[in-house]
């Protein structure tokens, strides 16, 4: 725990930084693919320091995420021996390997946006999509609708609530994004029946 909290904090030095944005492209890409410290933790601290900015933040944020993504999807398509199986031994998902092979079989768009809004170790699904053989055009479009909508939610109740939202969101993220998942979940089934 002590080496993640020095990884966070690290991550979070940057906001005080010049170097602030690129320093938030590369995380949110990396994140997607390989690095534990999600890229949250930057936009809140960049988002709260110039909130004018937020939702450009947030773009960044997003169009990192979404390439990271695709490259975490190329590492399992066609490097799972030599890299993807060592990131998925770190994360302590082998067990579950089979698990998330289903998941896709069964619902491609829902698991890759599950993994992308909630707290799932996304760059474990980004990786898992190629390896499985996720249609490539799904795993994009759920990716950048999934990532695109954590981040500029995030930076929406910066840029409208201000500072004080900052604690909240990083005391209750876990939960909030379940819930708006869940939602999302249940509008679209409530869509489904009703028209």
């Amino acid at each position: 725990m002590r080496s993640i909290r020095k990884l966070y904090d690290w991550v979070l030095h940057w906001a005080a930084t010049p170097y602030a944005v690129p320093a938030l492209f590369v995380l949110s890409f990396a994140e997607s693919s390989f690095f534990p410290i999600p890229p949250d933790v930057l936009l809140i601290a960049m988002a709260v320091a110039v909130a004018k900015r937020s939702f450009y933040f947030a773009a960044v944020c997003s169009v990192a995420s979404v390439l990271g993504g695709m490259f975490g999807y190329l590492i399992g398509l066609e490097f799972m021996e030599l890299i993807g199986d060592r990131i998925i031994a770190l994360y302590h998902f082998e067990a579950k390997w089979d698990q998330i092979g289903e998941l896709y079989n069964q619902h491609q768009a829902w698991a890759v946006a599950a993994a992308g809004f909630t707290p799932l170790p996304y760059k474990v699904f980004t990786i898992a999509a190629g390896a499985f053989k996720v249609d490539f055009l799904v795993f994009v479009l759920a990716s950048a609708a999934s990532r695109s909508a954590r981040f500029f939610i995030v930076a929406g109740l910066i840029y409208f609530f201000g500072p004080p939202v900052k604690k909240f969101i990083e005391k209750y993220f876990n939960i909030l994004s379940i819930v708006f998942f869940v939602s999302l979940i249940l509008g679209f089934v409530l869509i489904k029946y009703l028209f």
